[in-house]
């Protein structure tokens, strides 16, 4: 049993998963990408999220909301995101559960970092 709940916890030995990361596998992973071979998804890849201009990965089809978005990606914004993206965006594409606890999305927000 316990063998059963290490590997479960700790995939091939490797380090456990930080909250971030589990979030983002459960929640994020079903339609965006992230590390050295990510590719656009459902959703565009979301390496270099950090500073970067909203609606600009290469190759990814955005709405006309997120093209025509005036903003440049920092905790804040992503934050305002996750917890309405219609709101903050109307038009946008995206059609996410909304994540409300500040918590969960400073989790996702730093494990995302860990891909700048």
């Amino acid at each position: 049993m316990a063998l059963c709940l290490f590997l479960a916890t700790h995939p091939s030995g490797a380090q456990p998963l930080s909250s971030g990361e589990r979030t983002f596998n459960v929640q994020c992973k079903a339609c965006h990408a992230v590390g050295p071979n990510a590719k656009n998804r459902v959703g565009p890849q979301l390496n270099n999220l950090h500073g970067r201009k909203a609606g600009s990965v290469e190759g990814y089809k955005y709405s006309d909301a997120l093209k025509n978005a005036d903003i440049i990606w920092n905790e804040a914004e992503f934050s305002a995101y996750l917890k309405n993206p219609k709101q903050k965006f109307p038009g946008t594409k995206k059609f996410n559960p909304h994540v409300a606890n500040e918590q969960i999305i400073k989790d996702i927000y730093e494990y995302l970092g860990t891909f700048n």
